[in-house]
């Protein structure tokens, strides 16, 4: 089975707010979905977290490496991609539309040998996994409110983040975090990310040190990029100082990236994105070094109904990794999957047990968010 040909098509018209200093609109492409076509009539899904313009051309220069290429090979075929474009840089556009090829072809070998990926990464330890509802914080009312709907509708664990988190008030930021746990009970998961990668990110250790603390008394089960997203040595530092865990690692790609991290323990969580670090081959070797450390691999998940199908394989590949990101109240997310996503009576995630990523798109909804009839041969 060879590649014949990939094709792209950035989803628009209704992406979500970011929580970013600079807000996205919702005709803003900041994910691209990728299908890989072989010469046997077999296609593949990917889902790159970056736009179609950069994905598209990213593609163009990969396609004299990829075109022809054996398409039941992931692992080769996405080492074969990143060796031979490393002089444009590791990490960025490049690295991220490889990530989207790496999933799609995972996903040809699942459906060629009849198997989910979850059991060709080397077996599958759960069926199911906890989704924890991810959204942005807002002031403490209509955030309660919110998370108030989310537990009705069955969730168990929640994370705030980005908002007005560390940038306007102490008595905010503790007025926030008193009133999720209000909402969502004493038994739930409460997890907080202060959105450290955002531009100009202006909270440094101590404030970090301090915000940890504060946390503690609300038993927040992990505090989310705190600090500016090379900060190693002050990573290390609260790591070692804070009463809770410290989680990281969505702004970084590849697994040569997040080794010095996990060797220096800046992290409790490691958080790589499937959709940028270099797809499912990559990710397995971040979580494999991450188990080696004593770090907990939780997948980064701010993307797509494919990329939380790649999530779902990869949690239920590893034994410690018993949480997904859902990115709650996107459409890219909610109506993508001709199925749907429900939660379970335990408020669980069924992980697909299908050949592949386990998922068929709605073309319908591809067609509107795409905008690209022939996207889906």
């Amino acid at each position: 089975m060879r590649i014949r040909e990939i094709r792209a098509a950035g989803l628009r018209g209704a992406t979500p707010e970011g929580g970013w200093d600079a807000e996205l609109r919702p005709d803003d492409c900041v994910h691209t979905l990728i299908a890989v076509l072989t010469d046997e009539g077999a296609v593949g899904l990917g889902s790159v977290f970056t736009s179609e313009s950069l994905v598209r051309a990213a593609l163009a220069i990969l396609e004299p490496l990829y075109r022809g290429e054996n398409a039941l090979e992931p692992e080769r075929v996405s080492e074969k991609l990143h060796q031979n474009t490393f002089w444009l840089g590791r990490g960025g556009s490049v690295t991220h539309t490889i990530s989207g090829i790496d999933i799609a072809l995972w996903d040809l070998l699942g459906k060629a040998t009849g198997q989910p990926v979850g059991r060709l990464l080397g077996g599958r330890y759960r069926d199911r996994v906890r989704p924890y509802a991810s959204l942005l914080m807002q002031d403490p009312g209509p955030l309660a409110d919110r998370l108030a709907e989310l537990k009705a509708q069955g969730f168990g664990a929640f994370k705030i983040g980005w908002g007005p988190f560390g940038r306007t008030s102490r008595a905010l930021d503790e007025a926030i975090v008193a009133a999720a746990r209000k909402a969502i009970g004493p038994d739930a998961l409460l997890m907080v990310d202060a959105g450290g990668s955002d531009a100009f990110w202006k909270q440094g250790y101590k404030w970090a040190l301090r915000t940890a603390h504060m946390l503690a008394a609300f038993d927040v089960a992990w505090f989310e990029e705190p600090l500016r997203p090379d900060a190693l040595d002050d990573y290390v530092q609260l790591r070692r100082r804070s009463p809770v865990p410290i989680a990281g690692g969505e702004v970084l790609t590849r697994r040569q990236a997040f080794q010095p991290w996990l060797e220096a323990g800046a992290f409790d969580v490691v958080q790589p994105d499937v959709t940028k670090v270099g797809g499912i081959s990559e990710e397995r070797r971040i979580a494999w070094i991450a188990q080696e450390h004593g770090v907990r691999f939780i997948p980064h998940g701010w993307n797509t109904a494919v990329g939380l199908a790649a999530d779902l394989q990869l949690a239920s590949a590893f034994p410690d990794t018993d949480l997904v990101e859902y990115l709650t109240g996107s459409p890219y997310v909610d109506e993508l999957a001709a199925e749907g996503w429900k939660l379970d009576a335990d408020g669980m995630l069924p992980i697909p047990d299908r050949p592949g990523l386990g998922l068929e798109l709605d073309r319908d909804a591809v067609l509107r968010h795409t905008r690209q009839a022939l996207f889906l041969p």
